[in-house]
């Protein structure tokens, strides 16, 4: 079996899930039916920075809220996916419309909706408390829980590998 970083090599681009992945899986919902979730600014910033840097990002949720579009747009993050019942079909369309194989994909999921996805990616990754028949699966399990690090952890493995992550030296905008 292939060390899965050795995979990291083919990346051009992202894929997450959100809840249990941006978030921590929290949704806080008030009275008037809004739900509220909490992202981490660290996995934020990595994933601006990898989009600056040229890669391709997506989000495929199965959630549908305008908060998770509002927070990825400010992200420049603009394939944002959401109220996806069928996670795979809307994966291969995302693979098409950007030109990529499976292999130069890391996808990022969490949970059961997750499965068939990560199970086609180029290299698949869960948070540390994804479940865990996710676990079992994954190329890379991050040390890091859904919204506590987990995206940054994998961005920055890629960027480094790639020599694009921070250098003291550099300027970074």
């Amino acid at each position: 079996m292939i060390n899965y970083k050795e995979k990291l090599h083919k990346i051009k681009a992202f894929v997450f899930d959100f809840d249990g992945v941006m978030t921590n899986g929290d949704v806080w919902v008030y009275a008037d039916k809004e739900a509220v979730r909490c992202g981490n600014i660290k996995d934020g910033f990595a994933v601006q920075y990898a989009v600056k840097k040229g890669y391709t990002v997506a989000v495929i949720s199965g959630a549908t809220s305008l908060s998770i579009n509002n927070r990825m747009a400010m992200l420049g993050v603009d394939q944002c996916y959401t109220g996806c019942g069928n996670k795979i079909e809307t994966y291969e369309r995302f693979l098409k419309e950007n030109n990529l194989n499976e292999d130069e994909v890391l996808v990022m999921g969490d949970d059961l909706p997750d499965y068939p996805i990560l199970k086609r990616a180029g290299v698949s990754c869960c948070p540390a408390d994804a479940a865990v028949e996710i676990k079992e699966m994954v190329d890379y399990v991050s040390l890091f829980e859904g919204g506590h690090g987990c995206v940054r952890d994998v961005i920055e493995q890629v960027l480094r590998l790639h020599g694009q992550w921070f250098h003291p030296d550099a300027v970074i905008w």
